[in-house]
């Protein structure tokens, strides 16, 4: 009997061998097209580039970078990129990438291009080729640039009369917005020689200077309940790090910030634990309340209460570290 059992499991190992042999898909490796071995070469008006990637979209976007380092210019996370291909094909195992990261660099959003090609390379590779006319990205690049500034500078007469916490934001935000100008104009230097940056500089120094200005006037003063003024320290070196002044005046550019913490005593499993509910409330010159925020923070000792309430000042310095003093605040300048 112990026999007959041997030869059928012999014989069903063998027909699910012969099932899975014969459900076996062999997938037919793909040559590379011409236009990928021997793109175009860029000219004096238009330029050429391909790319591959997993994806249509990232065989673009690897493109586009390559498209971009043509010109001299700096794209985000610049990398080098090589194909290890075996006997002139492709496929998910032929392929071996090396991204290597060179240097973090400002990306430059390129619109103005064309599709020329693209061809999946069997499974999950895509390859492409992309085409642009240097006159249309020179322009495309230009009119993006010039459409930013219009809506800066209507956004600042606007803003001329909010209060000056709001005004540094905005200030901020639109200087965060031209972080990647510089690259953007050598782009459009190189694409039109003749091309006058000097404007433009002059346009987002005067966003620089009007920030300095801001930054330099504007003051804080935080108080407190005598009960709640252990955690002063932490709320006035958050402050400083932002690089604004501590000071007690009455003018525009001062506000003060008022916090008041309620604490709750609780033993627990051999610990003393403080629970504190402390709330900030912000107002300008004129007392009038700009901001207000309210959080949670626990303390903890197992060598007493007033050990515990040195672990509240901790984590409130450590929770300020991390979600910054203007989160905090719930002040939306950063």
């Amino acid at each position: 009997m112990r026999i007959v059992w041997i030869i059928l499991v012999v014989l069903l190992g063998v027909g699910f061998t012969a099932c899975s042999s014969a459900k076996r898909v062999e997938i037919a490796q793909k040559s590379l097209p011409s236009w990928y071995e021997n793109p175009p070469r860029s000219s004096g008006s238009e330029l050429y580039a391909v790319g591959e990637g997993r994806s249509k979209k990232e065989a673009i976007n690897n493109a586009l970078s390559l498209l971009a380092s043509t010109l001299s210019v700096s794209i985000s996370s610049t990398f080098n990129a090589k194909t290890v291909v075996k006997e002139g094909r492709v496929n998910s195992s032929d392929a071996t990438y090396i991204n290597q990261t060179q240097s973090e660099v400002k990306k430059i959003r390129i619109t103005n291009y064309e599709l020329l090609n693209a061809e999946q390379m069997g499974f999950k590779r895509f390859a492409v080729l992309i085409g642009a006319n240097k006159k249309s990205l020179f322009r495309g690049l230009k009119d993006a640039l010039d459409q930013q500034f219009m809506l800066i500078y209507s956004q600042e007469k606007a803003v001329k009369n909010e209060n000056p916490l709001r005004q540094l934001a905005f200030y901020h935000n639109s200087l965060e917005s031209l972080k990647d100008m510089q690259n953007r104009l050598s782009v459009m230097k190189v694409l039109n020689k003749s091309f006058d940056t000097t404007s433009y500089v002059s346009k987002r120094n005067h966003l620089q200077q009007e920030y300095n200005l801001l930054l330099n006037k504007i003051t804080f003063f935080v108080n407190a309940e005598p009960s709640s003024q252990r955690f002063i320290p932490a709320l006035t070196s958050g402050i400083t790090k932002q690089k604004f002044q501590i000071s007690k005046r009455r003018d525009a550019y001062h506000f003060s910030v008022f916090l008041n913490a309620k604490i709750v005593k609780v033993r627990a499993y051999g610990f003393s634990i403080a629970r504190m509910e402390i709330s900030f409330t912000t107002k300008d010159y004129k007392n009038r309340v700009i901001a207000t925020n309210l959080i949670h923070i626990d303390g903890q000792s197992s060598q007493g209460y007033s050990v515990a309430l040195q672990d509240l000042v901790k984590k409130l310095n450590a929770e300020i570290e991390k979600e910054g003093i203007f989160k905090i605040l719930n002040l939306n300048i950063y």
